[in-house]
């Protein structure tokens, strides 16, 4: 068994559908290996994660995916900008600082970066 660290970062809202696909695909894929899967979203991307809002969030997809060991990441820096408060968004979701600081920690640890 072999272990990968992946971080997909996303930061236009309408590809949520194919990253959320694409994480997905990953771990059915990778079933027997060890994976640290992180999806950091920034810019626009965040307001995926507004609980206030209808847009495209796919919630029940995220807890499964979150269950099965990913993490979910917003951008603060986003979040302020767009107007966002950390209370609104889902709870599973992790705030950091910047979503680009976070990029680029997870890519000096080793994490194989992809963007849809």
């Amino acid at each position: 068994m072999s272990e990968y660290k992946v971080l997909f970062h996303i930061d236009e809202l309408n590809k949520w559908k194919i990253l959320l696909a694409n994480v997905s695909n990953l771990l059915a894929g990778m079933e027997h290996d060890e994976l640290h899967i992180e999806v950091v979203a920034n810019g626009e991307a965040v307001q995926y994660y507004d609980l206030n809002q209808e847009l495209y969030a796919n919630k029940n997809l995220m807890i499964t995916l979150h269950k099965k060991g990913v993490k979910f990441v917003a951008c603060n820096n986003a979040l302020k900008s767009l107007g966002l408060e950390k209370e609104r968004i889902i709870p599973l979701v992790e705030v950091v600082p910047s979503g680009v600081v976070e990029i680029v920690k997870r890519q000096s640890e080793g994490f194989v970066y992809i963007k849809p």
